[in-house]
């Protein structure tokens, strides 16, 4: 196996790059989105018990919130990488 400045030097002797898989990134969005509202519940609780800052609830949102603009994304996008072979 060459080493890896050699491969930078001469990029030509690498192998080539597997083919990309094909995902719903729908599926992968909201499963992520699902994950951070059942944190932002238990933060939530947390929260209320005094035990944690307001801070864990905002990371939470903000993650949220994150995963609506990748579902935005995504849908803006659907057309184009399904195209891509």
């Amino acid at each position: 196996m060459p080493s890896t400045v050699a491969l930078l030097l001469h990029p030509e002797r690498r192998r080539p790059d597997p083919t990309p898989l094909r995902v719903d990134l729908r599926v992968v969005i909201l499963a992520g989105m699902a994950l951070w509202a059942v944190a932002l519940v238990v933060c939530a609780v947390l929260l209320v018990t005094g035990t944690i800052g307001p801070r864990a609830v905002a990371t939470c949102a903000a993650g949220l919130v994150l995963g609506v603009a990748g579902l935005w994304w995504e849908k803006r996008h659907r057309d184009t990488a399904s195209s891509v072979s």
